[in-house]
């Protein structure tokens, strides 16, 4: 890639950031549309937050993502928040319009598009999701707001009911439940659920003998969403696929999300497989 005088930065702040695929992902897209951008990853510790996004404006850079630990912060420091990531409170897009900085989420609409890509509607299915950080909010709310009965388990029940509170409240009607997380309640709700999403790091590498919940639980039918994204195949989606279950793994999330973010920056259809391989590649 040729950087010149001209060229369109964007990028991502994290802390850290050393493992975001998010430059690959962006840089691929970049690439295949031969536009004049480039995509940087960002170190930016939570103390140098404001003065990052105030180099925004000065840098003229034209978007940023935010992860970890960023997302809700960052609300504070910006010019407008759209009605999506005002209503979860969290922003991982930040558009530059002319130094008038704008937040938006597409963590919720980048889960529902790599679900709906791979299963179809989702509309009125019963889900069971685990866990109850940032990224259950977001995927939570996204899959109440299109119409689906979301059930929330959580380790920590208390972080479970505040979820589903702020959600509710949000969402004006009670679309959203929590359980606590015991195997008598599991059981009975993955027994009757469609969708199972995990959005805990069980999982996650190096940890690949790990499960979120007992593996005997998943049945035939089940769609299981697994946000992990490496190893490409966790023992979650073994087990479910071994039982008859549908089950994919998050780099369709992660390459949907960001797709919706570069269209946001540049105005242009990304190359969603293009992005994809990169990831795959990457992980692989």
């Amino acid at each position: 890639m040729n950087v010149f005088g001209t060229t369109t930065v964007l990028g991502v702040f994290g802390h850290p950031v050393s493992h975001s695929l998010s430059p690959l992902l962006h840089n691929a897209a970049i690439r295949a549309l031969k536009i004049d951008y480039i995509y940087v990853p960002f170190h930016v510790l939570p103390c140098d937050l404001p003065g990052a996004i105030s180099g925004v404006r000065a840098l003229q850079i034209a978007g940023v993502n935010l992860t970890i630990p960023h997302k809700e912060r960052v609300i504070e420091l910006l010019d407008e928040v759209g009605e999506h990531a005002a209503r979860i409170q969290s922003v991982n897009t930040v558009i530059n319009r002319d130094g008038w900085l704008c937040g938006e989420s597409t963590d919720g609409p980048g889960f529902m598009r790599s679900a709906e890509a791979e299963w179809g509607s989702l509309r009125g299915a019963r889900v069971l999701l685990l866990g109850a950080g940032g990224a259950a909010k977001a995927v939570a709310y996204a899959l109440a707001e299109s119409g689906c009965e979301v059930t929330v388990a959580n380790r920590t029940p208390e972080r479970a009911e505040a979820l589903v509170n702020g959600l509710n409240t949000v969402l004006g009607r009670q679309a959203v439940r929590s359980v606590a997380m015991t195997s008598e309640n599991l059981s009975a709700e993955i027994g009757n659920a469609d969708l199972l999403v995990n959005t805990t790091s069980v999982g996650m590498s190096p940890e690949l003998e790990s499960i979120p919940i007992d593996p005997e639980l998943l049945h035939k039918g089940l769609l299981v969403y697994d946000l992990v994204y490496s190893p490409p195949r966790t023992r979650l989606m073994a087990e479910a696929e071994a039982r008859g279950a549908k089950a994919v793994n998050g780099i369709g999330m992660l390459v949907h999300q960001g797709a919706i973010s570069f269209q946001m920056w540049t105005g242009l259809e990304p190359p969603i497989m293009v992005m994809q391989e990169a990831a795959l590649a990457a992980i692989q």
